[in-house]
Formats: C-alpha cells, structure tokens, sequence
C-alpha cells in the first residue's frame, strides 16, 4: 500500500515546510486522548495521539479503534502513532491488528538495543515492510537513548548518531521517520542537557523535504531548547510526563472529595492546559 496518503507523514511534513513542530502526546486512557483532540481543537493545531506498547496490549483492538476515531473524526489533522514498539509480541499485535483493519498511522520500530547498525537494520526492516503493506509508516532510532520510561527496557549505554551513516541507516530498514540521539535521554536529567545540535544541522541537511525527524527524551526540558531542535530541523517532539504527572496528581486529588465526573472533568482540564501549552511553544497553534 502507498503511504502517500499517511497522516503522520503529511503533518510532519507540513511541520517541516513550514517551521514548526508537532506534539506527539502520550497518552495512556481516553480522557487523555478526548484532551488532546479538544486542545487541538481550540487550538487549531495539528498533533499526534501517541501510546505506549503497553497500552496497547491492555486496551487492545477497542482501543485502538477508539483512539482512531477520535482523531481521524477530530476537526484538524491527527494522527495515532504507537511509540518505542521493541518486543516482538507488540510488533505483532499492532501489525496483526492492522492486517484486520485497526490501522496505526505509524509506529516506531526499535532496534536501537542492537549492537551494530547492521543489527538494527536487520530486526527493523522486515517490520517495516510489513508495516508499509498496510499503510502504516515506521520511525526507527539511529543510535542509542539512554533511560527507560512506562514499561520500556532500561538502556545505561547511550551511543550518539552519527549523521555520516545515516542515510544508509535509512535505506536499509526502508523506515520514513528518524529519531536520532544527540544526548537526549528517556526519564529525567540529573544534569542540564547537552544536545549537539551540530548533529541534528548535518541531519537536516540530509533529510530536508524527506525524512522527517522526532525529539525523544524531552522530560523537562527548557522551552528555549525545543525552539532549538524545530529549528534544526526536528518536527515530531514526543511529550510524556509533562502532561501525564499533573494529570494524574489532579485526578488523585479530585477523587478524595469529588464526584467521580467532576473529578475527570478537572483532571482533563489541567492535561488540555499543557497540550495548548505546547502547541504554542512548538508554533503549531493555529496552522490546521
């Protein structure tokens, strides 16, 4: 199947031309999924609903269809893209789940645990193949992220991109979205982050008009520095905590003394704050 039609692609895309970036927003039940589409809305932004694999394996084919249909119903471009997919058993869920017709717009297939580039290429591509027959695109990771977060395998071994080898990386797995590491890290930094933003200048001179590029690791970060990397060329920026820890913190208080709707009603509030939030920090605001 083509994937000239992808949502995912046409959004970054549209991001890249025009300078902005895209919330790619965690989101773990539907109210965070009703949230993000509402902020959307408002906002007229577009933006990515995206989840964990083990999210999925809890919800299933009900939740993936509900995600699909809130943001393919929704009023500006959204599209349902599942994050970090390592172990074969999600791999096979979601593209079994699209072989029945309950289709990811995109996925992140990660190989990134592997020990050579060759490795990685050859876990990641007969995914991506499989993927590309159902109209799904695939994002891959070129190098290593140190960290863990929400049921991912813990990495110690940071390993940078190494923008020379990138485009072969690309060509061998066939994927159409890059997440690179640049001394990012999933889960939060003890020290002030280092990103080389030199790596991300040379990406974006490789892959400009091509392949777009996703910020991983962004807990915490300075606002300045996001502005940074959309400048350099980054246009799908993945958000998790941000919008997950006071989400939750309100939710949990709001149960102590308030009816179970109004409780959910305020916790879905405060997550909308952060995603309006993030849609002008990303300039995305107003641009679907």
């Amino acid at each position: 199947m083509s994937l000239k039609n992808n949502r995912t692609l046409a959004i970054l895309r549209e991001a890249e031309k025009e300078g902005y970036g895209i919330l790619a927003q965690t989101c773990y039940d539907a109210n965070c999924v009703i949230g993000l589409v509402r902020a959307a809305e408002r906002c007229r932004s577009p933006a990515i609903i995206q989840m964990f694999p083990v999210t999925l394996a809890f919800g299933k084919g009900p939740w993936l269809q509900f995600c699909l249909n809130a943001a393919h119903q929704a009023s500006v471009p959204i599209a349902v893209h599942l994050d970090h997919a390592t172990d074969p058993e999600h791999l096979e869920l979601a593209l079994s789940l699209a072989e029945q017709g309950i289709v990811f717009d995109s996925i992140m297939v990660d190989a990134s645990h592997a020990e050579t580039d060759e490795e990685n290429i050859a876990l990641a591509r007969p995914y991506v193949e499989r993927a590309e027959k159902c109209g799904i695109a695939v994002e891959v990771e070129l190098g290593r992220l140190e960290g863990g977060e929400a049921g991912l395998r813990m990495i110690n071994d940071a390993k940078l991109t190494r923008p020379d080898k990138a485009r072969e990386f690309m060509e061998g797995t066939g994927a159409r979205i890059l997440a690179p590491s640049i001394g990012n890290l999933h889960g939060l930094y003890l020290s002030p982050p280092n990103f080389r933003q030199d790596i991300l200048k040379d990406l974006q001179k490789t892959f400009r008009g091509s392949v777009p590029l996703c910020l991983h690791g962004t807990d915490g970060l300075p606002y300045e520095l996001f502005k940074e990397c959309i400048q350099n060329g980054i246009s799908k920026i993945n958000i998790n905590s941000w919008g997950r820890d006071p989400y939750a913190k309100k939710l949990a208080e709001g149960l102590q003394s308030k009816p179970f709707p109004d409780a959910v009603d305020d916790a879905v509030q405060v997550f909308e704050e952060v995603c309006d939030r993030f849609f002008h920090i990303f300039g995305s605001a107003g641009k679907a």
